[in-house]
């Protein structure tokens, strides 16, 4: 890809100025936003320590007034057990307190004094239960803001007795002043919270328990007027979760199926965002808070920032909890960021404008000389010409491309040269499809194809048709072969063949993409055929010597083992002969006799096969079940098997039938068993095993003997005439297996066994159909 110098230089300027002002107008945003974000986290915590002041200015006149009220019931300046003067005092306390919704005091017997506000016929009631004699009554008096009476009436439905309270029951046990966890009140159903001090008889000894109720709605109000951005709220939450503060009052409660009413709890707040900001607080039942905690949080693709206070103290242990949006605090930085980015395009659109102009007037001679030099390179003008006058940079990098002009030119002339008379056939060929591009003189008195008729061609139109392909490769990816040297056959325009050595490499560009490859190939045909010659005469030295060594041997062989084998026969003859002539059963003896004469001339048919190949007679070639060859030679040897405590095993594919001399291959199966037999026999620790498998593989059938020995010296030459590793072995076995398997038309090698042993293999061709 080509770019403008004139465009790069415009844009260029123009976005230096872009990313310049982008940088300004980002680096003061961004210190903006976390200073205004450091600012919304500090409102938030103030927001929670005047939350924790003001509920603790708001409760703290009640630990006073209940304390002021025991000490005196204990010192008895008042005296508890007169119900008129306790309410006195009580009344005065719930007219000094505004936050106190009602103050009573229990005693031990049962009585009770109760002033509380209410809503009508008069500001105060009052109730007093007491007993006398066993006697319960209940005395219900509404008095004004002057302690007037303004009515007066029994209530003898009553049943309250504070003993049964827990605030009464927990200050008893505790002895101290306690507060109770909120709840809602059940005459006002506001929500409240009951502080409760005993008074005490002596060291041990309670008289009674003064209480005070107080309503903590004026706590949601007090929320209620902070201001926390346009959507920030500030809650309170009790240990257990409970909601006891908010400033929407109305989703503090909720009523049981039982219809008694309760503080919800947080997991199922009304407020959705503080419900998503805070009910993971509450773990295992109590909020863990032991230090203020700042956050971030989102929700429906807003960002939050929270604060959550620890607890306001033992005996009141609320968390003071709040949140913002974020946006509230930066959305005046993100809308000047807005119009700061409006502004750099602006500086940077005026910018490019200018220096599109400044970069045309600069690049005007670069331009000039770039057409110059386009024209040089198509021949269309003479380098030598005089540049027009333009920088100095430029007129130094036309002297040095007129320089590399030249060199390149002379450097064309010495390689055209070189490839026109060189002594070998050369060519250019392309890459991606293996078109010749140029060729020389020679390629074509060795294909016997003129350059015309060469570069309509390919590489692959000459080669040999039985040849396999190479340079199948598009050019371009890493399977592209660097460099090559290759022998193969070609055809001449005339159809005869030859043999030629290819040598290749590809060139690259300065891209690093293939361009062509570089070929020469040389006529080796006479060096072939010679070659050819050398073989075969090698091959007929080799037989030659062999027929004249195994002659010598296998006509001892048959001398001397046939007088023997003529012997056996006769005597078995003359054994069955007698047998005919003795009465009796001898059908057992009949037999074996029988068997001895039968595997006698077998052994003198094998004699005579060996023979006849020693003469190089191939023998008659039968088909033949090759299973049940099998199974006969394991009969032959399964003695010597035994008697080396050795097994052998067959396993045997459905086989088709084989074409061959059946008395050769028996000799080949004998003596690979028996070597097997052999190995194991020599070996103590192993399992002393020999297999002998066979399946069909396309036109022939692998056979392979294998044993479970210690293996075979990779120094030994197993195939080499009289190389033995036995101490009485003349070296002959295998050398005679394998003459026989490759008269058959088949092959005998060896390969070691997993884990350990010899496995002996060799191919027997299938029968015609």
């Amino acid at each position: 890809m080509r770019n403008s110098l004139g465009a790069l230089l415009a844009i260029g300027l123009a976005g230096l100025q872009f990313v310049a002002v982008l940088a300004v107008v980002f680096s003061s945003y961004v210190t903006s936003e976390r200073a205004l974000l450091n600012h919304a986290r500090d409102l938030l915590s103030d927001v929670g320590t005047n939350t924790i002041e003001h509920s603790r200015g708001f409760l703290g006149p009640a630990r006073g007034a209940a304390e002021l009220s025991a000490r005196l019931a204990e010192d008895r300046v008042i005296a508890s057990d007169v119900p008129e003067l306790l309410e006195q005092l009580l009344f005065q306390q719930l007219l000094l307190a505004p936050q106190f919704a009602g103050v009573y005091h229990g005693g031990e017997d049962g009585e009770f004094v109760y002033v509380m506000r209410s809503e009508g016929p008069a500001p105060f009631r009052t109730k007093i239960i007491r007993v006398e004699d066993g006697v319960r009554t209940t005395e219900l008096i509404w008095r004004d803001d002057d302690f007037n009476v303004v009515e007066r009436r029994m209530d003898p439905l009553d049943t309250y007795d504070p003993r049964s309270r827990p605030w009464y029951i927990r200050a008893r046990a505790e002895l101290t002043t306690i507060w109770t966890d909120p709840y809602i009140f059940f005459s006002s159903q506001q929500p409240g919270i009951t502080l409760a001090s005993p008074v005490m008889d002596g060291p041990d000894a309670v008289r009674g328990i003064v209480g005070v109720d107080i309503e903590i709605s004026e706590i949601s109000e007090f929320l209620a007027r902070l201001r926390i951005g346009s959507t920030g709220r500030a809650l309170i939450i009790h240990e257990n979760g409970d909601v006891i503060a908010h400033p929407n009052r109305s989703l503090l409660k909720t009523q049981d199926a039982d219809g008694t009413l309760r503080f919800v709890d947080i997991a199922q707040f009304e407020d959705p965002i503080a419900r998503e900001a805070f009910s993971d607080l509450v773990a295992n039942g109590v909020i863990p808070v032991e230090h203020e905690m700042l956050s971030q949080f989102s929700f429906r693709n807003e960002t939050y920032v929270s604060v959550v206070m620890p607890p306001i103290s033992d005996n009141l242990p609320w968390t003071i909890a709040a949140y913002a949006l974020e946006s509230d605090f930066t959305e005046v930085i993100k809308q000047n960021r807005r119009n700061n980015f409006w502004i750099a395009a602006l500086v940077a659109a005026i910018t490019g404008l200018c220096g599109l102009a400044l970069a045309n007037y600069i690049y005007k001679p670069v331009r000039a000389f770039a057409v110059r030099s386009a024209l040089i390179s198509q021949g269309e003008l003479d380098p030598s010409e005089p540049l027009p006058k333009t920088y100095q940079e430029l007129e130094n990098a036309n002297r040095t491309l007129m320089q590399q002009i030249a060199a390149r030119r002379e450097t064309e002339i010495e390689y055209g040269r070189t490839f026109g008379l060189s002594s070998h056939g050369m060519a250019q060929i392309e890459a991606a499809t293996g078109r010749f591009l140029r060729v020389n003189d020679k390629i074509c008195e060795i294909t016997g194809y003129s350059e015309d008729e060469l570069t309509r061609m390919a590489l692959a139109d000459l080669v040999h048709p039985d040849e396999p392909l190479f340079l199948l490769s598009d050019g371009h990816g890493e399977d592209a072969p660097r460099a090559f040297n290759h022998e193969m056959r070609c055809l001449r325009r005339d159809g005869a063949t030859v043999w030629t050595l290819v040598n290749a490499i590809l060139i690259f560009n300065q891209e690093g993409k293939p361009i062509h490859y570089v070929l020469t190939m040389d006529d080796i045909t006479p060096a072939k055929q010679t070659e050819d010659q050398i073989a075969e005469l090698s091959k007929d030295l080799s037989n030659l010597s062999r027929d004249n060594t195994m002659g010598q041997v296998a006509a001892g062989l048959a001398h001397e083992l046939n007088q023997p084998l003529t012997a056996i026969a006769q005597n078995a003859d003359s054994a069955l002969y007698s047998v005919d002539q003795i009465a009796g059963d001898h059908d057992g003896l009949r037999q074996t006799l029988e068997e001895i004469a039968e595997q006698s001339m077998r052994a003198g048919e094998i004699i005579k096969a060996l023979r006849s190949f020693i003469r190089r007679d191939e023998g008659i070639r039968t088909d033949f079940d090759l299973g049940e060859l099998v199974e006969q030679t394991k009969r032959l040897v399964i003695a010597e098997a035994r008697a080396a405590g050795a097994t052998i095993e067959a396993d045997l594919a459905d086989l088709p039938p084989v074409h061959a001399n059946r008395i050769q291959i028996a000799q080949v199966l004998v003596n690979l068993l028996r070597n097997a037999v052999e190995a194991v026999a020599d070996c103590e620790s192993c399992d002393r095993r020999v297999l002998v498998r066979a399946e069909r593989q396309g036109d022939q059938v692998l056979v392979a003997v294998e044993d479970t020995g210690p293996g075979v010296d990779p120094g030994i030459s197993l195939f080499t005439e009289f190389e033995t590793t036995k101490p009485t072995g003349m070296g002959l076995g295998l050398s005679i297996c394998q003459s026989i398997v490759h008269a058959n038309g088949g092959r005998l090698w060896h390969e070691p066994a997993e884990p350990q042993g010899a496995r002996f293999c060799f191919t027997v061709a299938v029968g015609p159909a």
